[in-house]
């Protein structure tokens, strides 16, 4: 009996321990870093995305903003695998939740960018049909839509002499 309590005991733990990598790796999956551009958020993403990734990446971007007074969030999928996509959250699906997150944010006053669609994501994006992306305001990567916040913005950043 002291080996099945030992055993049952080490599980527990082991169960605890898997919980607390579980919320870790929940936090690092979507990154949201204050920008340099004054009220706005830059939520890079990386690996594959799977729904469940995509609605908490939206919760945690949605209870950001009102806190920290945020008029833009720039999303940025460079990193994003078109392979993890097609394996775990479809286009279509991908497709939806941006449409959705776009539709949340500017009824809450926020300006959604999306920087670093690959050629592929964009035209399975588009093949999809879901969502209507001509109301999406997206650039090649981050440094053109850096530009287009800044020149919205009134600034520029010049070199130190």
């Amino acid at each position: 009996m002291n080996e099945a309590t030992d055993a049952t005991e080490e599980i527990k733990a082991l169960k605890e321990k898997i919980l607390v990598y579980e919320k870790l790796i929940e936090e690092l999956s979507a990154p949201i870093i204050p920008s340099i551009v004054p009220d706005t958020i830059l939520v890079p993403l990386t690996g594959a995305l799977s729904v469940e990734r995509f609605m908490l990446i939206q919760e945690k971007i949605v209870q950001r903003i009102p806190s920290n007074d945020i008029h833009t969030v720039v999303i940025d999928f460079t990193d994003i695998n078109t392979l993890g996509v097609e394996g775990k959250m479809g286009y279509d699906n991908i497709s939806e939740k941006i449409n959705e997150l776009v539709s949340v944010l500017k009824l809450m006053g926020t300006e959604t960018i999306f920087v670093g669609f690959s050629p592929a994501f964009a035209q399975h994006l588009i093949l999809s049909n879901v969502s209507n992306f001509n109301q999406v305001r997206s650039f090649t990567n981050f440094r053109a839509g850096l530009q287009y916040l800044l020149e919205q913005k009134g600034m520029e950043i010049v070199e130190k002499k």
